[in-house]
């Protein structure tokens, strides 16, 4: 197909997948269960960062962090000791265990009390000349693991850096979900201070395996080379939000098998 019939069969896989209904078997459904925007953006973080193999056992650990955090967890992290780590000593999901979290509630305190709050940490750096997050993804990074020390170094893995390679699936998912606000009930757009604009397609195998069968990446590897080649695709078809097609890319491969 040419490139106006594709762009008009992705907006309609667009319109097909980025309704309420895509909420209940996507983690996303977590951040969903609240209303504070701490409690959602903190939630978000956590269920994007453990989102990787069955979508049923995310969504399961996800409502597990929920618990942990007493279903309020902004006021859980601000209040939180290293005596209060008893209650995370039972959480694992796949190779992110209770070390991690202990970790990532630590970073989160840190960000909230020092920084602003997750969105301060990921918007400070943007700049009028800026076309993606790249520099911003990574001055969170910066920001989230400021106050390791040698123990925590096997948390580094969960967060990833595009400057060493990674396409960064998961922080990409988080940012689109934080950021893009178009009214139809699944993304939250509570991130007022990002442009969509800057957003990048959450890479992985499926939206990878649909975007090469259409012509949109021919690069083989999904690593930030690869993001970059979509995102640039993406954006001839919407430039003020490329990252929309992410509904469509990932529907056509986990719904529809199409690649």
């Amino acid at each position: 197909m040419n490139f106006s019939e594709l762009k008009q069969f992705l907006d309609e896989k667009v319109e097909l997948y980025n309704t309420p209904t895509f909420i209940e078997s996507d983690p996303i459904s977590i951040p969903h269960q609240f209303d504070l925007k701490e409690d959602i953006e903190i939630m978000g973080f956590l269920v994007a960062t453990i989102a990787w193999g069955n979508r049923k056992m995310i969504i399961k650990s996800g409502n597990s962090l929920a618990t942990i955090l007493g279903n309020s967890p902004y006021d859980f992290i601000m209040n939180y000791r290293e005596t209060d780590s008893a209650f995370l000593r039972n959480f694992k999901h796949r190779t992110f265990n209770s070390f991690d979290l202990e970790f990532f509630i630590t970073a989160l305190k840190n960000i909230y009390t020092k920084h602003k709050g997750m969105e301060n940490a990921f918007s400070s750096p943007i700049e009028s000349k800026t076309t993606t997050m790249y520099g911003s993804i990574e001055n969170f990074r910066k920001v989230f693991f400021e106050t390791v020390n040698d123990a925590k170094f096997r948390t580094f893995k969960h967060v990833a850096s595009p400057a060493r390679g990674s396409a960064s699936k998961r922080i990409n998912m988080y940012l689109r979900w934080m950021v893009r606000q178009d009214k139809k009930g699944v993304d939250f757009g509570i991130w007022k201070s990002i442009n969509p604009s800057l957003l990048s397609c959450p890479l992985d195998v499926h939206s990878g395996n649909v975007g090469r069968v259409l012509g949109l990446l021919p690069r083989k590897q999904n690593d930030w080379k690869a993001v970059m080649e979509l995102d640039g695709n993406l954006r001839k078809m919407d430039a003020s939000d490329p990252v929309k097609y992410d509904f469509a890319l990932f529907g056509l491969g986990v719904f529809e098998k199409f690649a």
